[in-house]
């Protein structure tokens, strides 16, 4: 286990409450891309299968937790460009 990794994943994962409170209240797409959004998603995805594959460790619950935290990031952008565009 690298404290470095869990360092990284900590400050990154902080991050995305606030992405996901700012989506959920303004219900707006501004100043997001979803392109991003799935290329951390693919990131994250990475980061789980090396650790099942090659070494398991406790981190992986933090890539799942950043990852789930993502997910309802981008579950939010498509809610609010649906919104949108009606």
């Amino acid at each position: 286990m690298s404290v470095f990794e869990i360092i990284m994943l900590v400050c990154f994962g902080a991050a995305w409450p606030f992405s996901i409170y700012r989506s959920w209240t303004s219900g707006r797409t501004d100043g997001k891309s979803v392109g991003f959004l799935i290329i951390i998603l693919a990131g994250y995805a990475a980061g789980i299968a090396n650790k099942l594959f090659y070494h398991f460790d406790n981190v992986v619950y933090l890539y799942v937790l950043n990852m789930v935290m993502v997910s309802i990031d981008t579950v939010l952008w498509f809610r609010n460009k649906k919104r949108e565009k009606a």
